[in-house]
């Protein structure tokens, strides 16, 4: 029993004894994230003062930079601010791109090239301490090509001066083929982004067998001969017939000729009795001599809005020998054809 009570006493004095050695003292100071100051201690006395720095990459402003422990355990305000320090704004970088939030201690700027150039130097730099970059502004230079490949019988003609073995990203040229060969694929070269030239075409002879005749039409060159690359031949049709498509062929560099023309029939007005409207002429049936339409061209016949009592023309056109008379068409009888014309839809008042 005594010696529990000893210890009791004993655990008091100490406790009594460390509060007390803290009372009006003063705590490690709390301070802004960017403030900081030397050693490690816990405790300060009244009348200890403080030197207060601002942290690496930052400047101070405003303020004293010592703080005072006071009587009452409490430390003397200071209005001290650290600042981060401010790198200068980058160059322009020629052929590239830069981006960037801010330019202010440990700020990061990110550097790009445009397509076909090359990024010479560090992709990014990060504002130091010192308030410098961590690296210089890279340069972007272009991607080189060597010398365009020539396709055997060719030759390349370059759309700027060349000077060396090298060719720079996006210069352009155009192939040529030595008579009598024939450039097969894209004449167009180019120096690309891979450091390539885009795909060399060939050169080399084309013929085209001898054209064939079109139904119902004539050709400008029957002769029983292969035909040269790009040669022509003509078409025409005979009599009333219409050449549709192009009156011209011509032997491609796959060896085929182009696409033939047809020729088209013309057309009759299976009508007979009424009036119609050709070629912005009203004509009686009978008076249109010859009875002929030509492939696309336009024909109207005259119907009537019996409701209203008015005559209207329907267009109708002529196709390959075929003319569609409109349904609401009808032909009138020999006696009012005769005797009253007057009465017909293409006569009386129009809608």
């Amino acid at each position: 029993m005594e010696t529990s009570l000893t210890l009791l006493l004993l655990c008091s004095f100490v406790f009594s004894t460390v509060t007390s050695e803290h009372d009006n003292v003063c705590s490690r100071p709390e301070l802004a994230d960017t403030i900081e100051m030397d050693g490690i201690q816990r405790y300060f006395s009244p009348g200890a003062e403080l030197v207060l720095s601002c942290k690496e990459g930052h400047t101070p402003v405003s303020g004293p930079r010592r703080i005072v422990c006071s009587a009452s355990g409490q430390w003397t305000h200071t209005k001290l601010k650290c600042i981060p320090k401010l790198c200068p704004y980058p160059d322009l970088l020629s052929n590239g791109e830069f981006y960037y939030e801010d330019v202010k201690y440990q700020s990061v700027i990110n550097y790009t090239c445009n397509e076909g150039y090359i990024l010479i130097g560090a992709s990014s730099a990060v504002c130091q301490a010192n308030g410098t970059w961590s690296a210089p502004v890279p340069e972007c230079t272009p991607v080189t090509c060597g010398l365009a490949p020539i396709p055997k019988f060719g030759m390349i003609v370059y759309h700027k001066k060349i000077r060396g073995n090298t060719t720079d990203y996006g210069v352009t040229g155009t192939y040529r083929c030595l008579p009598p060969y024939v450039l097969i694929g894209n004449a167009r070269a180019e120096c690309t982004a891979s450091g390539n030239w885009t795909k060399i075409p060939e050169c080399r002879v084309v013929t085209c067998p001898p054209p064939e005749n079109i139904d119902k039409g004539y050709m400008s060159s029957s002769d029983d001969r292969d035909y040269d690359y790009m040669e022509t031949v003509k078409y025409g049709c005979h009599g009333h017939y219409v050449l549709e498509g192009s009156m011209q062929i011509v032997c491609q560099d796959n060896g085929k000729w182009s696409e033939k023309p047809s020729c088209k029939a013309p057309c009759s007005v299976d009508i007979q009795r009424g009036r119609i409207l050709y070629k912005d002429q009203k004509l009686w049936i009978a008076d249109m001599q010859p009875n002929r339409v030509l492939h696309k061209e336009i024909v109207s016949f005259y119907c009537k809005d019996n409701a209203r009592n008015c005559g209207y023309a329907v267009p109708t056109q002529c196709t390959d020998g075929k003319l569609k008379i409109p349904e609401c068409f009808e032909e009138p009888g020999a006696v009012d054809y005769n005797l009253y014309a007057g009465s017909l839809p293409s006569e009386i008042k129009q809608c």
